[in-house]
């Protein structure tokens, strides 16, 4: 117990520092915590932890994509549905597409690893995307869409990872995709939100008690993350619905609210602010370590290029062609907006924690894993460090 508390107190030790570092450097913190955790893997500090598809599923990913949807704001996002949506269901479906292509033409992977890589690292993380934005104080239509839909298309990429590890398991000579499973899947895990964010206002309105009141709050975040998860619903999609009613029903509403007191809201919008500042410290930090112990080598650099520049050529595929179409409504997107929700696609905790959870026996299944890591470093530190230079630029 006494070693757990220790490597606990020196990971928020190191979070803090780095934290420090990165404003007066005026560096994207979630950056400098990659870059962190690498020199302490090439230290040779041991940790005491590293990066599993449980610790990011089960402990990490559920706060944060609460935090998130809890932040948005609910008048905005209908205001925005229409491209939001179109973004973050084609615009997986074109970046999958195009990787896929790209993975099994150019590089000739055989179509199971190439699939599962094209669908798992198609959609932007919103980990990794709202951290970023944060750091840089973005606000605006910009922020609301790049963080909107990377929180929806991580729910259609999670459905449709779990369709193709379907597929390629049960159906070896081909035949249509279980297309039934995703609307199971994802109607399921809306439903199950609702459920949960009703029912977590519901509880929270029978005291004035702040602290309890946050607790629900935490509860429901991870309830809702586990029940889905438990019944094979999306555990990403109900997380997200929760946080959306709590935050428009309980927080946001104009009119009467429902379940937190007013000094509840106030406690639990920091707390929230709090634990999403602990969570993204851990998950960046746990990237930077496991990023340095890989063995890119295997792969080839070659490859790991190509690699990296299908998976932003296939982002690029989705963004600006369906931008295009809503170029003569209310919905328009500028090129600027274009550019930024381009080169903001970062990848990060979900890609990784969905390849760390392929079965040992898929082919070239640790090519995938470090594929994947290669890209979502790439993504991290070097879109992360550039994306600043280019909103100046695009000011």
């Amino acid at each position: 117990m006494d070693l757990l508390i220790g490597k606990t107190i020196g990971l928020l030790v190191v979070a803090i520092l780095v934290a420090i570092a990165a404003r007066r450097l005026r560096l994207p913190y979630t950056v400098g915590l990659v870059v962190a955790g690498m020199s302490l893997a090439m230290s040779h500090i041991d940790l005491g932890i590293s990066l599993t598809h449980d610790i990011i599923f089960d402990v990490i990913l559920p706060p944060l994509l609460f935090e998130a949807a809890l932040n948005l704001h609910w008048g905005e996002l209908k205001r925005d549905a229409a491209p939001i949506m179109v973004l973050s269901g084609a615009g997986v479906l074109i970046s999958a597409t195009v990787t896929y292509f790209g993975m099994h033409q150019l590089l000739g992977w055989p179509t199971a690893p190439a699939l599962v890589f094209a669908v798992l690292i198609a959609a932007t993380d919103p980990v990794a995307v709202i951290a970023l934005f944060k750091d840089l104080g973005i606000e605006g239509r910009t922020r609301l869409l790049v963080e909107s839909e990377s929180l929806f298309n991580d729910g259609v990429a999670a459905v449709l990872f779990a369709l193709a590890l379907t597929w390629i398991s049960g159906t070896p000579t081909g035949v249509g995709l279980p297309w039934h499973l995703l609307i199971t899947m994802s109607g399921g895990g809306i439903l199950v939100g609702l459920a949960v964010g009703l029912a977590a206002l519901l509880v929270a309105g029978r005291t004035g008690d702040h602290l309890v009141e946050t607790a629900v709050t935490v509860a429901a975040s991870y309830g809702a993350f586990l029940l889905a998860e438990n019944f094979h619903f999306s555990g990403v999609l109900a997380t997200v619905t929760a946080g959306l009613v709590i935050g428009a029903v309980g927080v946001r509403a104009t009119g009467r609210r429902l379940g937190l007191s007013r000094q509840g809201r106030v406690f639990a919008m920091e707390f929230w602010e709090f634990l999403a500042f602990i969570a993204n410290s851990a998950v960046f930090l746990l990237i930077g370590v496991s990023a340095s112990r890989v063995h890119f080598n295997a792969l080839g650099y070659t490859s790991l290029i190509v690699t990296i520049v299908l998976v932003l050529v296939g982002r690029a595929a989705s963004v600006y062609p369906l931008s295009f179409v809503f170029r003569s409504t209310r919905w328009r997107i500028a090129m600027a907006e274009q550019h930024v929700l381009f080169w903001a696609g970062l990848r990060g905790a979900l890609a990784l924690a969905l390849a760390l959870s392929l079965p040992d026996g898929l082919p070239m299944r640790g090519a995938v894993i470090i594929a994947t890591f290669g890209v979502v470093t790439f993504s991290v530190i070097v879109q992360g460090l550039t994306m600043p230079a280019l909103l100046r630029r695009l000011a």
